[in-house]
């Protein structure tokens, strides 16, 4: 592995890491997601699930325990975001703790991200197959954030 590689595999542990962190902003009681943008070397945007501005932060139904249908995933939090702003997701890598559902990707593409680094998986791989599709580079990385499970896309 070269000097880039390995310069790059720290920066998505770090980056990973923090998204981790970020993920202890959300209400969430079933699972916490934290996701950062990030174009050259900055953080752009962050996002975390919750629910849309204004509404009671309870994620899920009290009688059912289920998600209520309107929570935010932390993707779309970071996309629509950065989207207020004067920044721009082009060519920007999406960091997020859970691998995307196939409505996120569909943001992610539509926002001009070009790669993807995750570590945990969602229920569905959709939205990966998706993103993979896309030509968009996807990589999974350790539980631990200190080393890439693997590119699982195979581009560069």
């Amino acid at each position: 592995m070269g000097y880039h590689e390995q310069k790059q595999r720290l920066l998505d542990s770090r980056y990973i890491r923090m998204a981790r962190i970020w993920a202890e902003n959300s209400y969430c009681v079933r699972r916490q997601v934290g996701a950062l943008i990030v174009r050259d070397k900055m953080i752009i945007s962050d996002g975390y699930n919750g629910t849309p501005q204004g509404f009671e932060n309870v994620c899920e139904d009290e009688a059912t325990g289920l998600t209520k249908p309107y929570v935010l995933h932390a993707e779309a939090n970071a996309i629509t975001k950065v989207a207020k702003s004067n920044n721009s997701s082009l060519g920007a890598t999406l960091y997020v703790t859970a691998s995307p559902c196939i409505e996120c990707a569909k943001l992610i593409i539509q926002a001009g991200i070009r790669r993807v680094v995750f570590c945990d998986d969602y229920h569905s791989r959709d939205g990966v197959e998706l993103l993979e599709r896309a030509g968009i580079e996807v990589v999974q990385v350790a539980e631990n954030g200190d080393c890439p499970v693997g590119d699982i896309s195979g581009t560069k």
